[in-house]
């Protein structure tokens, strides 16, 4: 009997989990939740859970789900998590875990006192340029890791036309969540001192307050050091919605990774110029295949098979703490140790 799964938040992303746990064997879509009532609809139709709603409450109440995805805007996963937690289900968080560290302390000892697992959907750790990268690393071929140069930028549609909440997160919760998770990965170590810049002209023109982008590095506790690039503000003529490339110089070798632009397949006609999707969540014979589902397709079998999840609630504290010193490096003009 396949175990069964609820999913809060059925937005642009929550689509993404609808998609895996819909096409898992070993899960159930049993509930799925979002305040949009007219969304929501749309989604049970789609994709045909057992039920919806739009209370959250009414999905935990349900002693036969299992767990949940939580896919709320960036500051909305404190209550709703710690919520789970008490209605002992596992929980999958999207990153960021929690955009405070006293968010992030509170849901991991909500399901710590509750005895349910908790993991961070930071899903590159499943994105198989950087699974090869730490393979790499982790078989010695390129030595440490001394460098590393990462830029992970949007077009400005998602900011202005994607996510409503643009003006209430920024590109750093955003997209740097997901830079200093596969920073931290790569290099196997902590951040030691943050130092960031960022510059706030065009979507506040546009009416929305939150900065247009960081520049960042970060020094780590046994030496390495990551500068990072987050930009909302990249052309929406663009080929791809984002931009995303990694340079890793070790002691003995160097690789570079080009997610974004890789040129597999490019599609030239009258209406438009695109490098279509056939790494992130690509449709192979009806079924969705790809890193960003793949992550939650081993989410379900640490669930189903008792296993400690990859990316831990730890994990997503120590990426809050280090995007929470980013915006004070920003705010200060100086350097922050942690």
């Amino acid at each position: 009997m396949a175990t069964r799964f609820g999913v809060i938040g059925t937005g642009v992303w929550g689509e993404t989990h609808l998609k895996a746990y819909s096409e898992d064997p070993l899960a159930e879509l049993a509930c799925i939740c979002d305040k949009d009532e007219k969304l929501v609809r749309r989604r049970a139709r789609q994709y045909k859970p057992q039920k919806w709603t739009t209370d959250y409450r009414e999905l935990l109440a349900d002693d036969t789900i299992a767990a949940v995805s939580i896919v709320t805007p960036d500051p909305l996963h404190r209550e709703v998590a710690i919520a789970a937690a008490e209605a002992g289900k596992h929980i999958l968080v999207e990153k960021p875990l929690a955009t405070t560290v006293e968010d992030c302390e509170a849901i991991i000892a909500a399901a710590k006192k509750n005895k349910v697992k908790l993991m961070v959907d930071f899903h590159n750790r499943f994105n198989t340029p950087f699974t090869e990268t730490r393979a790499a690393i982790d078989a010695g071929e390129i030595g440490e890791p001394q460098l590393i140069v990462l830029r992970l930028n949007d077009t400005i549609y998602v900011p202005t036309k994607m996510l409503s909440w643009a003006g209430k997160s920024t590109v750093a919760w955003f997209l740097c969540s997901h830079a200093t998770d596969l920073v931290r990965w790569l290099f196997d170590d902590d951040v030691k001192r943050v130092y960031s810049v960022a510059r706030s002209k065009v979507l506040k023109g546009l009416g929305i307050n939150t900065p247009d982008f960081f520049v960042t590095t970060l020094e780590m506790r046994k030496g390495g050091v990551a500068n990072i690039e987050n930009c909302w503000i990249m052309s929406d003529r663009m080929p791809t919605i984002f931009d995303f490339k990694m340079e890793l110089v070790g002691e003995k070798g160097t690789l570079f990774a080009d997610v974004s632009s890789h040129r597999m397949l490019q599609k030239f006609s009258k209406k438009e110029a695109v490098y279509p999707d056939v790494h992130c969540q690509p449709d192979v014979h009806g079924k969705t295949v790809g890193f960003t589902v793949e992550a939650i397709h081993y989410w379900v079998r640490c669930v189903v098979e008792d296993l400690e999840p990859l990316v831990t609630g730890q994990d997503g504290l120590e990426v809050t703490k280090v995007i929470c010193a980013i915006e004070e490096s920003v705010r200060t003009g100086q350097p922050v140790d942690l």
